[in-house]
């Protein structure tokens, strides 16, 4: 094969362009020539052999689409001519061979983490301040002007900044240090905290007794999440998602409520002065405890990885996402946890993760929330095949099998573990399955919250998607991008389309990364960007 085409599976009728292919030169296949009949742009694919209507494509050994116009030996396989197509699925495993990567120079790899009363380890330490219901959006960004600016975290105006003012001058006092917090702050007051973490939504009410449910459990995950100390909650009062249920939420992840979660109601406060005023000062006094925590040596096994894709092109499923699914694999091998979301991208692969499930429960859970998701999409006269965005297709991914295929290559080689729904709490060290939307910071949302500790999401075409209490490390797919966009890119996994770095051993490298970012040593892009985004998910049909 030319280094300009690349033949992923021997069964593969098309081969991905990795430059562009001029009209009138010839690539070599299989020790044959391959005329090039018209341009082939880059991520592009390229069919191999000539193809007539009704022939399906295959990529990575499976189907990715169907041929509904005549395409040449050389021709470009496009939207023009290739529809969606992906391959029957039952619920019955065919159990695949056991394989693995070898983990041993890792064994005793640690980082520096933050260990909770419950025993899970963050890689950060955050409080975070979160509404029960959109009415106390106002009011948590009230909040989140006065400390973030006079604790040393952000900017901000309000009138409660003065309030905290006073809080930090009161404990100065009573320590002897006035003279050094009278002054103008620029340094942050609790250096142990990472940042007050402040969590708005549009949800609460309005909608379904499950929507409720839903977003309860989500903010129950990020309240229970190892990277957060404790958290500050208001509530209107009348709304759908009561503290109540928030509660019976938490302790089904924490029986124990080992953290501090302060609940203040507005409507049983009175005036937004009183409620804010209390919110502030016990919220204070938290974060006084919450400061205390420091970072202890912890093993690699600890940790919690998301695995994420967004805005993706035709190199992701060769560079990025096998170079993510390596270092799952790693992790896995060490006894850590990964999990692998987004479910409308894992249509057409479904019968290989079947196979991959440890028991016949989890394969049927699998297959019952995949057929449970796509009739929803379906019912709105929608699907998953209408999940590539414009640019995942201008960039060379047509069709939903053919984004699923590569996207899929995130969840490595690895058994799965176990299966768990929206918006669980991840159980079980391995591979796990997670049910999300597509939707890049949907997801990222709902892995966060299922306790991910670090998020590696990967991209072709540049997302600057971050999340508020998990560090997100991007990696590109390809070298032009890691260049033209290195204010958002934390790892280049382009030389791995050139030839110059082995999956394996870019995989390696990012693992590295990732420990030193878990660590603390160096912060993500999105971090020091402050991207912070945070969109539960309403149940509802969500590509």
């Amino acid at each position: 094969m030319s280094p300009a085409t690349l033949q992923l599976d021997p069964r593969d009728n098309v081969g991905v362009a990795l430059a562009t292919l001029a009209p009138g030169t010839t690539i070599r296949v299989n020790h044959a020539d391959c005329p090039v009949v018209e341009s082939i742009p880059a991520k592009h694919k390229i069919a191999l052999v000539e193809l007539m209507p009704g022939d399906l494509i295959l990529m990575y050994g499976m189907v990715v689409g169907e041929v509904m116009r005549p395409i040449p030996q050389g021709g470009l396989v496009s939207t023009s001519n290739v529809r969606h197509r992906a391959a029957k699925y039952t619920e019955e495993r065919q159990p695949a061979a056991n394989e693995s990567v070898d983990s041993s120079l890792w064994r005793n790899r640690t980082f520096m983490g933050y260990r909770r009363a419950d025993g899970l380890v963050g890689t950060r330490n955050y409080w975070i301040v979160v509404p029960l219901v959109f009415c106390e959006n106002r009011n948590v960004e009230q909040m989140r002007e006065a400390f973030e600016e006079e604790l040393g975290y952000g900017r901000g105006q309000n009138q409660y900044r003065k309030r905290v003012r006073e809080l930090i001058q009161s404990r100065s006092m009573s320590q002897g240090l006035l003279g050094e917090f009278a002054k103008e702050r620029a340094e942050r007051v609790f250096p142990n905290l990472d940042g007050i973490r402040f969590l708005t939504h549009q949800l609460g009410c309005g909608g379904t007794r499950q929507d409720a449910q839903a977003l309860c459990g989500l903010l129950a995950g990020y309240i229970h999440h190892p990277n957060v100390a404790g958290a500050t909650v208001l509530s209107l009062g009348c709304q759908n998602a009561q503290a109540s249920i928030l509660m019976d939420e938490l302790r089904a992840r924490d029986p124990e409520l080992s953290k501090p979660v302060l609940i203040f109601d507005q409507q049983k406060s009175g005036r937004e002065e009183s409620l804010l005023n209390q919110a502030l000062d016990q919220t204070y006094e938290a974060l006084v405890e919450a400061n205390r925590a420091t970072r202890s040596a912890a093993p690699a096994s600890e940790l919690t990885v998301g695995l994420q894709c967004g805005g993706s092109d035709g190199f992701s499923g060769i560079s990025a996402n096998p170079a993510v699914g390596y270092v799952s694999d790693l992790i896995v091998g060490l006894g850590g946890k990964t999990m692998l979301s987004e479910f409308p991208e894992l249509h057409g692969v479904e019968q290989e993760l079947i196979n991959r499930c440890e028991t016949d429960e989890l394969a049927e859970r699998f297959a019952h929330l995949m057929q449970t998701y796509a009739q929803r999409a379906k019912a709105v006269n929608s699907g998953f095949d209408f999940n590539p965005s414009p640019g995942n297709i201008r960039d060379g991914l047509i069709t939903d099998a053919m984004k699923s295929a590569g996207a899929a290559r995130k969840g490595g080689i690895s058994p799965i573990r176990d299966v768990i729904d929206y918006p669980e709490f991840v159980r079980h060290p391995g591979l796990t399955l997670q049910c999300t939307p597509g939707n890049d910071v949907e997801s990222v949302t709902a892995q966060v919250g299922a306790g991910c500790t670090v998020v590696l999401f990967t991209t072709g075409l540049g997302t600057p998607t971050g999340n508020p209490v998990a560090p997100v490390v991007k990696i590109s797919s390809n070298s032009q991008l890691a260049e033209r966009m290195p204010d958002i890119i934390d790892f280049d996994a382009g030389d791995i389309v050139d030839g110059s770095m082995t999956i394996s051993a870019s995989a390696e490298r990012l693992l590295d990364l990732s420990i030193r970012i878990a660590s603390g040593e160096c912060l993500t892009k999105a971090e020091l960007l402050c991207q912070y985004d945070f969109i539960p998910w309403k149940r509802g049909v969500s590509l």
